[in-house]
């Protein structure tokens, strides 16, 4: 099987610890099932893909970039932040650039077709060439802002540059005649006729798409796709989880905290809101059950607004704050092995309560998406959301108190239900991936 070659495309940014535990998952599973498999990446996170060390051939850039990811990590190298005039001049030069790098990706694939290797993006074009399948990461490349979040002007724009990147990386990979599958994904909402128009490009250009949520699989039939489509799940169930460590200077029973509001989705009011009813409610849970509680960031960007900083806006609201601490861990790994040492999780974002459930401890969810709220559905678990528009004081300690009350039956459904979900995501990858490992194998002999 070592002539069987794999590109992934649409890889994300290495700050979000879901990003990580997903192309760690991806990778693994591929290796796994495929003995001997080439495998490069396409993602906008260079350094933080190889400072992962997985076992992959080569890291490269997509093949259009996106605007306020590159404005991201240039504006932390030289020092300035999202409301600085350098970012926001940035993201304007690297929006006005993207139909440039479009023209170039064209070109490369003209160029490579008939013979003459390309300048922009070589390596990219040659990898894509030389593949025998290009895989779109796990995630959730195809959509509008989050089902439960409103749109503005700020999201559309970022919306549709990170569509156009994807949309063009598979146009690349089609145009060069490999075929594209997608692995487990969320798909949708959409909010406009761009993002509509830009995902049925895109998706109906994919030989297989596999879906993570029943809500995508209805989403993907009403918008016109027409793949062949199969229902599974999360690839980040197959994470490969750390042995547990032990917790110090920590008393028990504790619980773990990974909050987190997608920059600029909610008002100022709602933003507050959503803090000071965290703080009341966790102040009020720690009097009633005496559990101690841990922040575990998951999103630690640097900037304002990430999950580290509301994790100290949260703090610093508590009156019981000494029972309290934040422990900030740079690597899906450390986060992981905090995480399923807890012995309850309160998360409002996708992967801690995906992690941490593969781990089978009870999770609260504070959803901002239908992928969250799905994911809940799917286990029997929807007492253990609540939607973050409807977060307050009282609902919050209402919801921690059933789910601590209701923690070892919860903890007894997960583990009769995650091992059933792991074998069977990694069954519906390995039986989508082989026909090409097969038609790889039947070259070689040839």
């Amino acid at each position: 099987m070592s002539s069987f070659k794999a590109h992934i495309i649409h890889v994300g940014n290495m700050n979000n610890k879901g990003t990580q535990a997903l192309i760690c998952s991806d990778v693994s599973v591929l290796r796994q099932a495929f003995k001997g498999i080439s495998i490069s990446v396409s993602t906008t996170d260079i350094d933080g893909v190889k400072k992962l060390n997985l076992p992959v051939n080569r890291v490269l850039p997509p093949m259009v970039d996106i605007p306020y990811d590159k404005a991201d990590q240039i504006s932390k190298k030289l020092g300035f932040n999202r409301s600085s005039h350098f970012y926001k001049i940035l993201t304007i030069a690297l929006l006005v650039l993207i139909p440039i790098q479009i023209l170039l990706s064209l070109i490369s694939v003209i160029l490579t077709k008939i013979g003459i290797k390309p300048a922009y993006r070589k390596e990219v074009v040659e990898s894509i060439r030389n593949c025998n399948v290009v895989i779109s990461h796990s995630d959730e490349n195809f959509k509008e802002t989050a089902s439960l979040l409103p749109l503005n002007l700020y999201w559309i724009i970022t919306w549709w540059s990170m569509l156009i990147s994807r949309t063009i990386d598979i146009v690349v990979s089609r145009s060069l005649n490999k075929p594209v599958v997608m692995f487990p994904n969320s798909v949708g909402p959409f909010r406009t006729f761009i993002g509509r128009f830009l995902s049925r490009l895109a998706l109906n250009s994919c030989d297989y798409i596999l879906i993570r949520d029943p809500v995508s699989y209805e989403i993907v039939d009403k918008v016109g796709i027409n793949t062949a489509k199969v229902l599974t799940y999360d690839t980040a169930i197959l994470f490969d989880l750390p042995t547990k460590g032990s917790l110090t200077n920590i008393h028990r029973p504790v619980v773990g905290v990974s909050p987190g509001i997608y920059g600029q989705s909610l008002s100022k009011a709602e933003t507050q809101r959503y803090i000071a009813a965290h703080a009341r409610a966790l102040d009020k849970a720690f009097e009633k059950h005496g559990f101690s509680i841990v922040f575990l960031p998951h999103y630690i960007s640097g900037f304002s607004h990430d999950d580290l900083d509301v994790s100290k806006s949260i703090i610093k609201q508590m009156k019981n704050r000494r029972h309290a601490q934040i422990i900030e861990t740079d690597n899906v790994t450390s986060f992981c092995q905090l995480l399923n040492q807890m012995d309850m999780v309160i998360s409002s974002k996708m992967h801690p309560a995906i992690l941490a459930a593969i781990g089978f401890v009870p999770v609260l969810c504070i959803s901002y998406d239908h992928k969250q709220t799905a994911f809940f559905q799917r286990l029997d678990m929807s007492e253990c959301v609540v939607n973050i528009r409807d977060v307050s004081y009282e609902r919050l300690l209402s919801k921690i108190d059933e789910t601590w009350s209701k923690r070892l039956s919860l903890e007894k459904s997960l583990r009769s239900q995650i091992p059933r979900w792991q074998k069977n995501v990694k069954a519906t990858i390995e039986k989508t991936i082989s026909r090409y490992a097969e038609r790889a194998s039947e070259m070689t002999k040839i």
